[in-house]
């Protein structure tokens, strides 16, 4: 099997170099291999590489900065997925790519559902719908993987950034409004190793579409503050902020350029049923991240 792998120095794709090892030939690029906004230049790797899957983590994640950024956040997570999909389907070739919880408003009350309407509220939630959008009118053989609060021993993420500032600071202020799953990266490289290896397994039968992928639970960005900084606490780590000196604030009290969904709950009922699959709660899933972040 060759599997061309994109975006492998970012969080997920430092992991899937790992977790997709195993299962055949990988050539794994980042933007000084191919710059996905070239249309070219992605025409040219793949013609070149023919590869049996492409799995796509890449993305435009500067969530604040794409707001005055829309034709790169546009080219890197709607068109390139657009073309990627539709030289997979040339190649009869398994598309897998990842979307995100800021394609939904967040005023739903209970989890997302892959049937709930999208309704983005952001540039960046509004490319990443396109790019769904794209593969699935354009590929047969596509898993879109939704998921939410990547957290990755390599690369940037909330987690590091909390850790950053409690060597800062001797506070935080942490929004607490709003809710989430915080989904590590290795999760999300080995359900994709899972997924891919079953695709070449049953060709015909495998059940292509769009599937949400989290850790299990729930929680919300003040409590996952809170988490990590007890984790930090118990290992020894210097820092100034315990606890007791994180203040929970809301949404109105922290603008932002992209205005965040408050619910980013994702249901995971049909990833889990249609290939019985146990999703490891947050915590387990955060755990193993932070064992090798506060090493």
């Amino acid at each position: 099997m060759k599997i061309l792998l994109t975006g492998k120095n970012g969080q997920v794709g430092f992991e899937l170099r790992r977790s997709l090892a195993v299962l055949g030939e990988i050539y794994a690029i980042d933007i000084a291999d191919c710059d996905l906004s070239n249309a070219n230049a992605i025409r040219q790797i793949i013609t070149n590489y023919q590869p049996d899957v492409i799995v796509n983590p890449a993305a435009y994640t500067a969530v604040d900065k794409a707001e005055n950024d829309i034709a790169n956040a546009t080219a890197i997570n709607a068109n390139a997925p657009s073309l990627l999909a539709e030289m997979a389907e040339t190649l009869g070739a398994v598309l897998v790519h990842y979307s995100t919880d800021y394609v939904f408003d967040g005023e739903k009350l209970a989890a997302y559902t892959e049937t709930d309407a999208p309704n983005p509220q952001n540039v960046y939630g509004t490319t990443k719908l396109a790019g769904e959008l794209a593969i699935q009118n354009n590929c047969q053989r596509h898993v879109i993987l939704r998921t939410s609060w990547v957290v990755g021993a390599h690369g940037n993420n909330f987690a590091k950034t909390v850790l950053q500032l409690a060597t800062e600071r001797n506070t935080l202020k942490i929004v607490a409004d709003q809710i989430g799953v915080p989904t590590s990266a290795s999760l999300l490289a080995d359900l994709t190793a899972h997924l891919v290896n079953k695709s070449q397994q049953n060709i015909g039968k495998f059940p292509y579409g769009l599937y949400h992928a989290t850790a299990d639970g729930e929680t919300n960005w003040y409590e996952y503050a809170c988490y990590v900084i007890k984790k930090a606490q118990i290992v020894g780590k210097t820092i100034s902020v315990t606890p007791d000196s994180i203040h929970p604030i809301s949404t109105v009290e922290s603008p932002t350029p992209a205005k965040r969904p408050l619910n980013s709950r994702l249901d995971t009922t049909k990833l889990r049923k249609t290939f019985g699959l146990h999703l490891p709660n947050w915590q387990d899933s955060l755990d193993h991240i932070l064992d090798q972040i506060l090493l």
